[in-house]
């Protein structure tokens, strides 16, 4: 026996069942494994959409992580969990169905990186056999050693050492396992596979049944978590309907192997690695990209594995366990569903239907993925700046054709409620009503979330924008030219004209909340200091909830800021009050008292749970203390635009260049974009 061969009692399946049995080392099938994934990390509640919905924190773990998908998330957590105790999820496959570029393969990615990190900490690790010194059995020629070409657990083996299943127990038994414990590990018990099994006989003939000696032959492994060998975690793509083959699935006999075996009923004649399922196949994830672009004939093949949970190949069998995932688009499902005798097929998977992300706070972390992470450049060198608004301006242009249009919400009031905020008196109930209402729709493209620009829509819009004159020129990527960019992927990606018009209403619609926003940056940038407008809504609000306190003449009321919990006095200023309130179109004392209590509501709900809350997301109150700031700061010069505009005298370009200067230091701007910006301010563009 040569070196390689020689006992190794760490490696020997001995040490395997102690180290089990002492739960240093585990036995779970797949679904068991990555339930127990889900639940190592945090699972907090959270309100999406107006509904109380669990929060797996595995999924928003690393620098790049799962953003929204809440419904989605809780269903594959959902569906994982079922199968882990042995429900109907086991017998099935989990389906992403949904328009491209919608995060669905990144879903699938995410999970699985996560499994692979998972399984490489101490105790968690996969292990599985293989059969050393076979040249001595005289029919394997030069083949050395046999490996269990589906990773089977040890424990696979010790369960099947005999044929009797008490002579197996009592085996167990043994080696220090309880009646307790035998019985748990029995309820995960699956045969050997074929060529497993077949060497394992051929080893007790050739020692006469001394257990003994074949335990002698059986050396311990771990399973290899590289990626790049499809172990553990593994991808089989749609590919070209002639060149794709079950072969990529299942694997084929070898030549290379027939000429070594004797015995040409050996089962081992088949390298089963050489497909895709096999080497996930022991407690592995399979990912299965675009299942339905694949031919119909392996889409049956995979029928046979998800049913049956095991590779057949000439009448032999090599049971697997393996969670599978797909992923499919719309058009694609939707084809293969009308074909009715693909029923069985469908019947065996777990349709997930995923929308896009609805939420535009959100939608800001995934732009920053569309955008980059790397510091980008311009051609001929230097640094290409970012637009602060630039985020902003594309995650609201991109939510905004997602979400559905409702005679019971507007699109500004539907943004908002998806978002979690403040809708007027709309409440998140409405927005749950306009969900539940379109998700009961047989046609699932007009379902809440599943229509809109996708995640590589917004992607081609910042690859325009690079490709701009205007960028290069400026190495700048100004804000409000993401637009233009938005436009012109409706016009060349979208085929629907309905959808066409759609997303050009939506495009004027984030041109208009746009213009919102570069009205309070402007003034911040004019009182030089970047929350100038959050100090005076703030103050507004604390005016009115003062107002009705008994003041003295100097009307100063003091109130306990939640945020350093000290007390401030405050001036109630009425004139200002009253000039926010006709801004927001408040003519009656009946209105203004109705609005007043309004946000005194708010305010108590929200400053328990959020000392930082300022009211930001409340656009029209935003936009009315920023009217009257600008219209009563600079009464003598008319108006800030008035008075950017008319660079004729030397007030007018000194204030010019403070707010440039402002715009410069303070507020993150460029010299491009705040003369684009402040240019935009000037103009009737959008107003």
């Amino acid at each position: 026996m040569k070196k390689s061969d020689e006992f190794d009692e760490k490696k020997s399946l001995l040490f395997h069942l102690n180290e089990v049995k002492e739960e240093r080392r585990r036995f779970e099938n797949a679904f068991q494994g990555v339930a127990r994934m889900f639940e190592s990390f945090k699972v907090k509640e959270a309100i999406v959409c107006g509904k109380t919905i669990n929060e797996f924190m595995f999924f928003r773990q690393g620098k790049k992580h799962m953003i929204g998908l809440h419904n989605e998330i809780n269903q594959v957590v959902s569906y994982v969990r079922d199968a882990a105790e042995k429900g109907s999820s086991c017998e099935m496959a989990f389906v992403l169905v949904g328009e491209p570029g919608n995060g669905k393969t990144f879903f699938v990615e995410f999970i699985s990186k996560g499994y692979r990190n998972f399984l490489s900490l101490p105790g968690n690790g996969k292990y599985t056999f293989k059969f050393t010194g076979m040249s001595e059995l005289g029919t394997y020629g030069k083949i050395r050693e046999v490996h269990s070409q589906t990773y089977e657990d040890p424990m696979i083996l010790a369960m099947n050492m005999f044929a009797n299943p008490d002579e197996n127990k009592e085996f167990l038994s043994k080696a220090g396992f309880d009646d307790s414990a035998i019985d748990v590990l029995y309820e995960n018990f699956r045969p050997m596979g074929a060529c497993s099994a077949y060497v394992w006989e051929n080893i007790r003939e050739h020692y006469d049944g001394d257990i003994d000696e074949m335990i002698k032959c059986v050396k311990i492994i771990p399973v290899p978590l590289i990626e790049s060998l499809g172990t553990v975690t593994g991808k089989y793509p749609a590919k070209d309907k002639i060149t794709s083959s079950s072969v990529d699935l299942l694997g084929e006999e070898s030549i290379q192997r027939l000429m070594h075996l004797s015995d040409l009923d050996n089962p081992f004649r088949f390298d089963l690695r050489r497909g895709a399922l096999a080497r996930v196949a022991g407690g592995g994830i399979h990912f299965a990209d675009e299942i339905f672009k694949n031919k119909t004939d392996l889409v049956q093949v995979y029928l046979g594995v998800i049913q049956n949970r095991s590779i057949e190949m000439d009448g032999f069998k090599w049971p697997i366990d393996t969670l599978i995932i797909a992923t499919s688009n719309n058009s694609e499902f939707n084809r293969f569903k009308a074909e009715k005798e693909q029923a069985p097929i469908i019947d065996r998977c777990r349709i997930c239907y995923v929308a896009h992300n609805t939420d535009y706070k959100l939608q800001e972390a995934l732009t920053k993925y569309a955008i980059g992470s790397e510091e980008k450049t311009v051609i001929g060198g230097g640094k290409l700046h970012q637009d602060p608004n630039l985020n902003y301006a594309a995650s609201i242009t991109a939510v905004l054709s997602r979400l559905l249009l409702s005679k019971k919400l507007d699109r500004v009031e539907t943004l908002k409620l998806a978002a979690g905020e403040i809708a007027g008196e709309k409440s998140t109930g409405i927005l749950a009503e306009v969900i539940d209402e379109a998700n009961k729709n047989p046609d699932v493209t007009k379902r809440w979330g599943q229509k809109g620009m996708s995640q590589r829509n917004l992607g081609r819009a910042f690859q325009l924008l690079l490709e701009a004159s205007g960028t290069i020129k400026g190495k700048c990527m100004v804000a409000y030219e993401i637009f233009d960019a938005f436009e012109r992927i409706v016009l060349d990606y979208v085929e629907d004209t309905g959808d066409k018009e759609k997303y050009m209403a939506d495009i004027k619609e984030a041109k208009r909340l746009y213009r919102e926003r570069i009205m309070t940056e402007m003034f911040n940038a004019y009182m030089d200091e970047p929350d100038a407008i959050r100090k005076d809504v703030l103050n507004y609000v604390n005016m009115i909830i003062g107002i009705d306190a008994n003041l003295g003449p100097d009307k100063i009321w003091k109130y306990r800021d939640p945020q350093t919990d000290e007390m401030k006095p405050i001036k109630i200023d009425e004139r200002f009050i009253n000039s926010i309130e006709e801004r927001l179109g408040l003519k009656t004392k009946e209105a203004k008292a109705t609005f007043r209590t309004n946000v005194r509501k708010i305010y108590g709900q929200k400053i328990t749970s959020d000392p930082n809350y300022d009211f930001m997301e409340n656009l029209d109150l935003v936009k009315a203390v920023t009217d009257v700031r600008l219209k009563s700061d600079i009464a003598g010069a008319g108006s800030l635009v008035g008075a950017l505009a008319n660079l004729t005298n030397d007030e007018n370009i000194k204030l010019r260049d403070r707010i440039v200067g402002s715009m410069l230091n303070k507020l993150g701007y460029c010299r491009t974009c705040a003369l684009k910006t402040v240019e935009y301010f000037c103009s009737t563009e959008d107003a």
